[in-house]
């Protein structure tokens, strides 16, 4: 199911944004979230305002996930399987590493798009694909502080006592993670305190539990850290139900 357009040289270069839904046998998950994202990093990068109708007027009635991109040329509109991995990871957990991507949360420089969701993704992919090839599943950005920034493609959301908390988007100058928005918002529900904060590794090691949460995993429990096992979290199955999943 595509609504495609011929593609021009600048959109092979990643000149565009996208954003990922999951597809529920009601609906798209969050769907209003998301297309306020895709036009929120359409700003970012200088994009016209998307005009968005044919998403929001198009009937879903299967499951998978929807990806939607835009860049100068074009609106496109595309349904896949849902991924096994991202079930798998949201119920066996994943293995972590920690890397600094040399980028500081006090110098960016002012052509940034780190809080837009890109078509940039090459970086992202590598990323990923050099923690497999350590023998982890992914991995956690660092800033040059040493500051918790975010995964290629997940946020980082931490409990710590009764607190859920996750790296403030605006002051660390990354994309804001809608699943971990929507988890923080539901967290007084059962009995947590929304936070948002800049913390360091060594900060985050000594949490009670670490998830990476996006729209296809949902929230996926980092078992194991730098080659650290952690112990598995009561809160994860309870979070996931909360979360619907």
């Amino acid at each position: 199911m595509n609504d495609r357009i011929l593609v021009a040289p600048t959109d092979l270069l990643g000149d565009g944004v996208f954003e990922t839904v999951h597809l529920r046998p009601a609906g798209p998950w969050l769907l209003d979230e998301h297309l306020a994202r895709l036009s929120r990093s359409a700003a970012i990068v200088g994009l016209p305002e998307p005009d968005l109708t044919p998403v929001r007027e198009r009937v879903f009635d299967t499951t998978g996930v929807l990806r939607i991109v835009y860049t100068r040329t074009l609106l496109d509109i595309s349904i896949a399987p849902f991924p096994e991995s991202a079930l798998r990871e949201r119920h066996a957990g994943i293995r972590v590493l920690s890397a600094d991507r040399g980028i500081s949360v006090r110098r960016r420089p002012p052509w940034s798009i780190t809080g837009a969701k890109s078509l940039s993704y090459a970086e992202n992919f590598a990323a990923r694909r050099w923690a497999i090839r350590q023998g982890a599943d992914d991995l956690i950005w660092l800033s040059t502080e040493g500051y918790v920034l975010e995964a290629p493609t997940s946020s980082v959301v931490w409990l710590t006592g009764d607190e859920l908390c996750t790296v403030p988007p605006a002051e660390a100058d990354i994309l804001p993670g809608i699943t971990a928005g929507h988890l923080l918002s539901l967290a007084p529900s059962v009995g947590l305190r929304p936070a948002e904060r800049m913390i360091t590794l060594p900060e985050l090691a000594a949490a009670d539990t670490i998830w990476l949460t996006s729209s296809l995993r949902g929230m996926a429990e980092v078992t194991e850290l730098d080659g650290i096992p952690r112990p598995r979290s009561p809160w994860t199955p309870r979070l996931l139900s909360l979360l619907g999943l």
